[in-house]
């Protein structure tokens, strides 16, 4: 297929989809409604073009919507590379870069591989710690200091040299979730994936059917799995009350996807979207 053709449909697609998240927020649906499908189901989509941020927004705590403080997020040699170079102190300036629009129903995959050492002034637990968020708030919507949005996250981690630490756990940043129908309101799941050494390239996938179940796979392993994503009441993040009093549903069941920079340098690659019905 031509290049240009294959861009028009990735647009198209993304328009689509980005109406059909709109239309989800309507307050005209009623609870247990279900829309139409308006698109048909694709192959692979690349949503990062490894030349440039065309198409994802930064937002790092302290700074602006859309300002990429000390070139943080990077792209080189056809990577995603977070990098803290040009920082003199890391001060909680946690970073995330998210997608333009939204997304309910889809599979992601990605790449991930550590590199180079934490910021000395981090918190202990960044070191080798990295993650991708699902079903997160906008950007537009997180307070200027607020450090992670109200999100799910498929989390990143390598070999310490201490022991097991499992790579693919889910941590709740302002979310709970459900395993085999019991509440489930800790922080961190724990996955049943391997340990890795921090300079290899792992690859990762993870499942997203809407507000109904999650999937995480290593390597092509399942390692996880929770269903009913979905805002914690009780508020331990910021911002949280805010998206509750804007209306915001409790249940999750769709939301942007956000690459995370919280004070250890990592490198992202192939980064591809599958849209499900």
């Amino acid at each position: 297929m031509p290049v240009a053709e294959s861009t028009r449909e990735t647009i198209m697609y993304h328009a689509r989809y980005f109406l059909l998240c709109t239309l989800l927020t309507a307050p005209t649906l009623t609870s247990g409604e279900e829309l139409p499908v308006t698109h048909s189901p694709q192959e692979w989509i690349s949503i990062f073009n490894g030349k440039d941020l065309s198409g994802w927004t930064v937002k790092i705590t302290g700074h602006p919507l859309g300002e990429n403080f000390a070139d943080t997020f990077r792209v080189e040699d056809g990577v995603l590379r977070v990098s803290y170079d040009d920082y003199q102190q890391f001060d909680n300036q946690y970073g995330h870069l998210y997608t333009d629009i939204p997304y309910a129903k889809y599979r992601l995959r990605m790449e991930y591989r550590f590199t180079g050492k934490m910021m000395p002034d981090a918190p202990k637990y960044v070191n080798l710690n990295s993650g991708v968020m699902i079903h997160s708030q906008s950007p537009q919507s997180l307070e200027l200091d607020q450090h992670f949005p109200v999100s799910l996250e498929f989390q990143f981690l390598a070999d310490e040299g201490n022991g097991r630490r499992a790579t693919g756990n889910v941590c709740t940043p302002g979310t709970n979730l459900e395993i085999d129908g019991k509440l489930i309101t800790q922080h961190i799941v724990k996955s049943s994936a391997p340990t890795f050494p921090a300079e290899e390239w792992v690859a990762i996938e993870i499942e997203v059917q809407g507000n109904e179940y999650v999937i995480h796979r290593v390597n092509g392993q399942e390692v996880l799995r929770y269903e009913h994503p979905q805002i914690d009441p009780e508020g331990r993040v910021e911002s949280t009350d805010k998206l509750l009093q804007a209306g915001t549903s409790t249940q999750l069941s769709f939301g942007f996807i956000a690459l995370q920079a919280e004070g250890q340098p990592v490198w992202f690659r192939n980064i591809e979207l599958k849209p499900l019905e």
